[in-house]
């Protein structure tokens, strides 16, 4: 199989994944009353319900579709908030840690395997710089890497960067795990505070949610974690250039 064809393949595979998930979901709720916050909250009541009927079920469900979704390139923030919101922060943390983690991983091994020689003509030059510090200390530095949010890269490419470089799986694997740690716990905290405030409120307000402390708080702790990524940019990344 060659590499457009392949490309064609997961495109193909991650389309339908993709409109497979959004046509369950959108053939269990009424789309006219997303609006109406009395049907959100009967959403949520409605699928705390579910979800405490078969809860390991349900974790392993979510989490193998995780895996899924990370491996044909999907992003991660999504699945963030969404297991914030059914899991809550805790379990939603260590399960997308896991999920998304083992998910990178899987896109990791794929693209070493078949498309490794395309990723380097397409990106080695672009990330040129990068990839020289990746390679002095590659879980060190990768770790540093996830900690600042892949840099303002986009999620998937931040995935493959280290095929470029031959990564070793285990480094890749724990130096993504325990990077994501901040990002994941912030994200978590947000969908678990969203879910709290639909449960616990008569009305919507944005502005009451925005003041709610579950999630000012969080959204504090991303602000901070922002410009220390900066930081890091900065001193481990941009500075050795100059």
């Amino acid at each position: 199989m060659n590499i457009k064809s392949l490309k064609i393949f997961l495109g193909f595979i991650y389309l339908l994944i993709l409109v497979s998930f959004l046509f369950f979901v959108f053939s269990l709720i009424d789309v006219t009353r997303l609006l109406d916050f009395s049907y959100i909250k009967a959403i949520q009541l409605n699928l705390e319900q579910y979800l405490t009927q078969n809860i390991l079920f349900n974790i392993f469900l979510f989490g193998l579709f995780a895996v899924i979704w990370v491996a044909l390139l999907g992003f991660g923030s999504p699945l963030l908030l969404i297991s914030g919101i059914i899991f809550g922060k805790w379990i939603g943390t260590i399960l997308s840690l896991l999920s998304i983690s083992l998910g990178a991983l899987l896109l990791f091994s794929i693209v070493s395997y078949f498309l490794k020689d395309f990723i380097k003509f397409k990106f080695e030059n672009k990330f040129h710089k990068y990839i020289q510090i990746l390679r002095k200390n590659e879980f060190y530095y990768y770790f540093i890497f996830r900690l600042a949010g892949g840099l303002g890269l986009p999620f998937p490419i931040q995935n493959i960067i280290p095929v470029i470089f031959d990564m070793k799986k285990i480094n890749y694997f724990f130096s993504s795990f325990f990077g994501f740690v901040p990002h994941f716990f912030i994200w978590n905290s947000i969908g678990a505070g969203i879910n709290k405030y639909i449960k616990q409120s008569e009305s919507f307000s944005l502005f009451d949610l925005i003041l709610t402390r579950d999630i000012y708080l969080p959204i504090i702790l991303f602000f901070i974690l922002f410009f220390i990524s900066i930081f890091i940019k900065s001193k481990f990344f941009d500075d050795r250039f100059k």
